[in-house]
């Protein structure tokens, strides 16, 4: 990966899913992650960021990473700017749960 845009933006990515991790970990559910508004709230902001970054990687970029679902990121980020009042919890805790790891380790790799 040569393309200093591309390396910034992966790098902006890896450091609001290293957020979403700190944030979300002092919670055991969605239940009371939720309740908590401001770690919810910095929450969703670094899922805005992510799916910004996303919007600046190129293209070609972008296919020959397509083992990362970019599509389904700027999706999300969508939904939080678009709809944050509609935003499901239980969703957001499962991402965090299921997918984030995955992304990091999968930027992770990228940049090395």
């Amino acid at each position: 990966m040569s393309d200093t845009k591309d390396r910034l933006s992966l790098k902006g990515i890896l450091d609001a899913a290293e957020k979403i991790v700190d944030f979300s970990r002092p919670f055991s559910n969605a239940d009371d992650f939720f309740t908590d508004q401001k770690s919810f709230d910095a929450v969703c902001m670094n899922f805005v960021v992510i799916g910004e970054m996303v919007d600046r990687i190129s293209d070609e970029f972008r296919q020959t990473n397509s083992e990362i679902d970019w599509k389904n990121i700027k999706g999300l980020r969508n939904i939080i700017a678009h709809d944050y009042f509609g935003v499901d919890a239980e969703e957001i805790w499962s991402i965090i749960k299921l997918h984030i790891p995955a992304l990091i380790e999968s930027i992770r790799k990228i940049i090395r």
